[in-house]
């Protein structure tokens, strides 16, 4: 890459000003872009996943093609947050795999991948470092599910949010229902140790906004039903089978360690 020049004292101001408007003008465009891409992808794999048979052999429900769509993929990728202080992700920060799972607590699939699969993946990839998992709260089913998700976040507060998914994600916990006598008790199941302040911060205006960002950035992407993830960019859609995430989490690991040999110096 060349060096820039070093602009003389007078023209630093307009050279910045200059900049900050290309940038401004710039991003927009490009999300955009962005965002019908990825409405696309995720529609075709919603319409594999669910088309009348099924997908056939050999036919995966995450896109993994190269070209185009790579840079799709790259700027989806970019959506994990790798916060440290994300209380509703699980594993590294620096993990080269992070799947991105938009869901909702009445989704009977959602619990289906929360009970079969995730506890598989957290064990195989999470707990040797591979894998991060980030949860986005995607309330789709009515006011039992926003309030479902506030109290998972507020359940976050007090570092309780997994705990929290797995009791309101067991066998037919959701036909229990969602009130608020019952948020409370899910939140006493899964050790949340100040049940008031549970309740104040489920009510809470962060409560509000913070599942409001999660839900735009799915429909921001082309989600439109759950669960739907994104693994380092890469769309699937609906409870698959195990093999499905096996698949694309060793491929997106595969690909992260061919991109870092590609940046090492030849020996």
């Amino acid at each position: 890459m060349p060096t820039p020049t070093r602009p003389s004292p007078s023209a630093k101001s307009s050279t910045k000003k200059s900049s900050t408007k290309k940038s401004s003008a710039k991003k927009p465009v490009l999300f955009g872009l962005v965002v019908v891409l990825a409405a696309g992808l995720l529609g075709f794999v919603s319409y594999r996943a669910t088309a009348p048979d099924g997908p056939g052999p050999g036919t995966p429900a995450a896109v993994t093609s190269t070209g185009p769509d790579s840079d799709v993929h790259r700027e989806l990728a970019g959506l994990a947050r790798r916060d440290a202080d994300d209380k509703l992700a699980l594993g590294r920060t620096d993990a080269p795999v992070v799947l991105i799972e938009y869901a909702d607590f009445q989704c009977g699939y959602c619990g289906k991948f929360a009970r079969d699969t995730e506890p598989e993946l957290i064990k195989r990839y999470v707990d040797d470092g591979t894998l991060r998992i980030e949860w986005r709260n995607f309330p789709i089913f009515g006011e039992a599910s926003e309030a479902a998700a506030r109290a998972s976040w507020a359940a976050g507060r007090q570092d309780r949010f997994w705990a929290f998914h797995r009791a309101a994600y067991a066998e037919d916990a959701k036909e229990k229902g969602f009130g608020r006598e019952r948020l409370r008790a899910l939140a006493q199941q899964a050790g949340v140790k100040d049940l008031d302040r549970f309740t104040r911060d489920t009510d809470s205006a962060a409560a509000v906004e913070a599942v409001r960002v999660d839900r735009e950035q799915a429909y921001g992407i082309g989600a439109t039903s759950t669960p739907s993830f994104l693994i380092n960019g890469r769309p699937v859609a609906g409870a698959q089978p195990m093999a499905v995430f096996t698949q694309a989490i060793e491929a997106a690991a595969a690909e992260e360690a061919n991109v870092g040999n590609a940046g090492e110096p030849a020996k």
